[in-house]
């Protein structure tokens, strides 16, 4: 067996330690009378309205227009978009087509402190009018309008003699659009055409070529969540009308105001009767398996939370949390496998290092077969349920974010598994084996010297 060192253990367990009281603590600072938040925490994750309640609003058009049938699906179908665009998966969009209404419900925002339903309303950005203007005055003559936006994608490409990618802003218009926006790229080439919310300018780009396809780029300086924002709001504004708010109220929490508490100390109890399971069952590489497994929900925690940048904070919902609870039985029984097949060659006499040589290489297989099949479904529920929406085409919108949350949790918690559950533990279970303490065999689960 390939030596590790022993100084190997250590490191790989005091980096899962960091990562776990980060990824729950967050780390945060002060300047002045103001909280700054380094890195969030568990604290800082978006709880579903089943858990912390939420807020309820109902739309009606502007302007007293009669909305058709198909204009109001195509509203709902942008409001779904924009609510999970914003990472905001635990919500319900109820068109009611005879009397031109829609109601919204989602969830409160994890900063919220004053629970105002109105405040929390106007993150959803859904009543501005969207206008493409010449120039960068208000005053500027009107040359598009939101209906004549098909849809706005943020996404990135990888700038030429650059080693960073460049955050962009991809449009695509209607059919009247692109004629639209032909004639004006033609016009004031080499000009700016900005683009204004109401009476707010959102961007002012300036026109580098004539478009004549129906597809522009915006560049600019955007990073991924300035990109993300503004698609958000082009989209927002490219409804078939503008919406007024009729009213609006609070939801209580579904589960009742302590179920967090409670599913918090329900979580306590049940690692505990793992480590406990594990450490009986599988004595050394159980407890092992338990520091990978507490890594595991350290990783999922932080890719949930917005701990890393690129992952912004999630809606945290019952599905999601079944997802996580799935991930980490899948966790449990990868290293189950490991130190079962460990037990197995032990009890036939060989070496110890050959007995973990041949446990970890045999056990790899079964467990990789087994996540790797699960990540597909993943991936599967997050194209189709989620931003992707990769049968809109021929299916139309059919974004659920309840699905679109059990899959992402899901599918981080199984890639966990491959990083600590597979990859961690086989460090540490190695690097422990070459201390002389620890090397007796029933200590890894091999029957006791006659």
């Amino acid at each position: 067996m390939k030596k590790v060192s022993k100084p190997v253990f250590f490191i790989v367990f005091l980096v899962i330690l960091a990562l776990a009281y980060t990824s729950i603590c967050g780390v945060y600072g002060e300047n002045g009378d103001f909280t700054i938040t380094y890195i969030k925490g568990i604290n800082d994750i978006r709880w579903g309205i089943d858990i912390n309640g939420g807020v309820e609003a109902v739309f009606m058009p502007a302007d007293g227009i009669d909305a058709t049938e198909s204009q109001m699906e195509d509203v709902k179908g942008i409001l779904d978009m924009r609510l999970v665009s914003l990472n905001i998966t635990d919500y319900e969009v109820y068109p009611d087509y005879g009397n031109d209404r829609i109601t919204v419900l989602f969830p409160w925002k994890s900063d919220e402190e004053n629970y105002d339903p109105d405040a929390a309303i106007s993150e959803l950005a859904a009543t501005a009018q969207l206008t493409f203007r010449a120039g960068s005055d208000s005053n500027g003559e009107v040359l598009l309008t939101g209906s004549d936006v098909q849809h706005a994608s943020a996404s990135y490409t990888q700038a030429d003699g650059t080693s960073s990618p460049e955050y962009v802003v991809n449009l695509e218009f209607t059919n009247e659009g692109t004629a639209k926006f032909a004639e004006a790229t033609t016009k004031y080439l080499k000009q700016t055409i900005s683009i204004w919310m109401d009476d707010q300018m959102i961007s002012a780009p300036t026109v580098n070529s004539t478009v004549t396809n129906g597809k522009g780029v915006i560049t600019g300086s955007f990073d991924a969540a300035s990109a993300t924002q503004l698609a958000n709001q082009i989209n927002a504004g490219a409804m078939p009308f503008g919406l007024d708010i009729e009213s609006y109220g609070t939801i209580s929490p579904t589960l009742g105001s302590n179920s967090l508490q409670a599913m918090a100390v329900s979580a306590l109890i049940a690692l505990g009767f793992i480590f406990l399971f594990m450490l009986i069952m599988y004595r050394l590489p159980g407890f092992i398996a338990f520091i990978a497994l507490v890594g595991q929900l350290a990783l999922t925690v932080m890719a949930v939370s917005g701990y890393f940048p690129v992952f912004p904070s999630f809606t945290m919902t019952i599905p999601g949390i079944a997802g996580i609870i799935l991930s980490i039985g899948m966790g449990v029984d990868a290293n189950i496998i490991t130190a079962e097949r460990i037990k197995d060659e032990l009890w036939t006499g060989k070496t110890l290092d050959g007995c973990i040589r041949n446990g970890t290489k045999g056990s790899f297989s079964a467990i990789f077969d087994g996540n790797i099949t699960v990540i597909i479904v993943s991936l599967i529920l997050i194209l189709v349920f989620g931003p992707a929406n990769i049968f809109s085409a021929i299916f139309g919108v059919s974004t659920t974010g309840l699905i679109y949350a059990f899959g992402y949790t899901l599918l981080v918690g199984v890639i966990g598994n491959f990083i600590m559950g597979v990859g961690a533990s086989r460090l540490m279970l190695k690097s422990i084996s070459g201390f002389k303490l620890l090397r007796n065999k029933r200590l890894y689960g091999g029957k006791k010297k006659s």
